[in-house]
């Protein structure tokens, strides 16, 4: 194996590293994974930190009406990762807080390691509070939320050093969560001159340091603590005295806080880069399109295909461009053995009937309202006069409501409802506890992929290219990345292209209307009647976007723009 003499330190709340691992919710920890692994690949001088999450991110169930049930995600962390042996200490409320060191280690194509440190409180010397800090992934209260970003940040930077990276250059905020880093990186230039004065020189020290990927234009998506909070859980830090330009609206607000002592700056796509500048107008905020890792969502039979045409695809994702000579029929028999799975896991798991010769729409979120998982169900009546008359399909779902969101769980009940009313005449799947596993299986199973967030809400959105990446098309709102990867009838297809980025009353009603004009006039005719032409559109969305919307390429643009500028 290759030696890391790590540069960068790269923070993530949570990191999808492997689907035995539910230290993950959704895209963000994902997304991180993927990083990670092709950061390995390329080689760059990475560490990876976040915290354990003893108890996952739950286990879902459903009962007979679709209501959520969730239960602790056991998993053994020894079975995967070592002690490192390595303790740091943290103060919160004014209590030592002892934390421990997890390393689990990827491993690129070349041999390279990336060491990934997951942060653990559970240990005897600590309260029994205290050892609860690193359990839950987003549980708990503000209070719990806070104590966790102290470990996270602060903690994490101490856990490096005490590691021995003492040549980091850059710290990466993969969004805001880790953003009190920063304060401890300027405490350490305090400590380091004995002084007590926070100077515009010390600030600028730590922005040269730090890198900071902005990933939601959700509210919610941006944590905010009152100071009282702050006060009583981070004390009299001499970092605390800055609140100027730390705080905004009387608040300790984690994006600002990373905005502030940042050097580099980034948006997840194109889009995204442009609103993220209308809601920081004084901050200077690129983008660079988030990406898929390759090699871990291509099915086995596509890697297969790929091997066959394409030798060197994983070492050069760009070479993907060249599945453009691939066959039609070797595609269409790879997409085949890829839907079998599939087919035969929904009708196993949850008894859905469905058929692998009809046409198979996937729709896979976390649950959100703003995500609009019943947005094809709009019109019921008109969607089964489409499935008489132009063509039969069928659609699986998936998804994991946050415990504490009622109208997400509610969508689900939604859709468990329409299934049961639809019955045999549209086949409806809902499968349970979404994980990396089941994503691959669905990306890469089902015939068309469905995505109708709430436009400008979905920063980048990534589920869409692991689908492209197994020749999966999208039907898709024009948002996120599909902005720039759709082209119409030759990637897939897009819902709406009036060029709508706000919601005004009436347009749910008008992204449902296009939703029914392309499944209806466009998809479906394809899929049953022009089989060659729908395998084109297949073939087009692997070489155009599988080659490009990929963490090879993303991760390239972050050495160039953010780490080694």
């Amino acid at each position: 194996m290759l030696t890391n003499d790590v540069k960068i330190a790269y923070f993530s709340m949570e990191i999808g590293i492997d689907s035995e691992i539910p230290t993950y919710s959704g895209g963000l920890g994902i997304l991180a994974g993927d990083t990670i692994r092709s950061a390995a690949d390329l080689k760059v001088p990475m560490a990876a930190i976040t915290l354990v999450h003893r108890k996952g991110y739950f286990f879902q169930r459903f009962d007979a009406s679709g209501r959520q049930r969730e239960e602790p995600a056991h998993w053994i962390i020894d079975d995967f990762m070592t002690d490192t042996g390595v303790r740091a200490k943290v103060l919160l409320e004014g209590r030592e807080v002892c934390i421990r060191a997890w390393k689990y280690e990827v491993v690129g194509a070349s041999g390279f390691v990336i060491p990934v440190y997951f942060l653990d409180t559970d240990l005897p010397e600590n309260s029994s509070w205290d050892r609860t800090v690193t359990h839950f992934l987003y549980g708990g209260d503000s209070h719990y939320r806070l104590c966790q970003e102290v470990i996270l940040g602060i903690g994490g930077v101490r856990i490096l050093r005490t590691l021995g990276h003492n040549n980091l250059r850059r710290f990466h905020m993969n969004e805001g969560h880790a953003s009190l880093l920063t304060l401890e990186l300027l405490q350490e230039r305090l400590n380091q001159e004995g002084r007590t004065e926070i100077g515009p020189d010390d600030m600028e020290a730590v922005r040269k340091q730090c890198v900071f990927t902005t990933h939601t234009p959700v509210p919610a998506g941006h944590d905010q603590f009152s100071l009282d909070l702050v006060n009583q859980v981070l004390g009299n830090r001499e970092t605390c005295n800055i609140s100027d330009p730390i705080c905004h609206e009387g608040r300790l607000n984690m994006t600002f806080l990373a905005l502030t002592f940042s050097h580099y700056i980034n948006g997840v796509a194109k889009k995204h880069g442009e609103i993220s500048r209308h809601m920081f107008t004084s901050y200077d905020v690129d983008s660079i399109t988030n990406g898929v890792r390759p090699e871990s969502w291509v099915s086995e039979s596509f890697a297969k295909l790929f091997d066959l045409h394409i030798p060197g695809w994983r070492q050069d994702n760009f070479s993907l461009r060249y599945a453009l000579s691939i066959p039609d029929e070797e595609i269409w028999l790879a997409h085949q053995r890829s839907k079998r799975l599939l087919i035969d896991y929904a009708n196993r798991e949850v008894n859905a009937g469905f058929d692998k010769d009809i046409l198979t729409i996937g729709f896979a979120r976390r649950a959100a309202p703003y995500k609009r998982a019943d947005l094809v169900f709009e019109d019921v009546e008109r969607l089964k006069k489409i499935a008489r008359e132009g063509g039969k399909f069928q659609i699986v779902f998936a998804g994991k409501a946050h415990p504490q969101d009622q109208d997400g769980k509610g969508l689900i009940q939604r859709i468990f409802q329409i299934r049961n009313t639809l019955g045999d005449e549209i086949p409806i799947a809902y499968l349970p506890n979404y994980d990396m596993e089941l994503g691959q299986l669905m990306t890469a199973g089902v015939d068309v992929w469905l995505n109708t967030p709430l436009p400008p809400m979905e920063a980048s959105g990534t589920s869409g290219m692991k689908a492209a990446l197994n020749g999966v098309p999208s039907l898709s709102v024009m948002d996120g990345w599909w902005i720039e990867g759709c082209i119409e009838g030759v990637t897939g297809w897009a819902i709406r292209t009036d060029g709508h980025t706000q919601q005004e009353p009436g347009d749910r009603q008008k992204d449902a209307d296009s939703l029914y004009i392309k499944l209806e006039h466009a998809i479906l005719p394809l899929y049953y009647a022009n089989r060659s032409r729908f395998i084109e559109i297949m073939r087009h969305a692997i070489a155009l976007n599988g080659s490009f919307f990929n963490t090879q390429r993303m991760v390239q643009q972050y050495v160039l723009k953010a780490y080694f500028p």
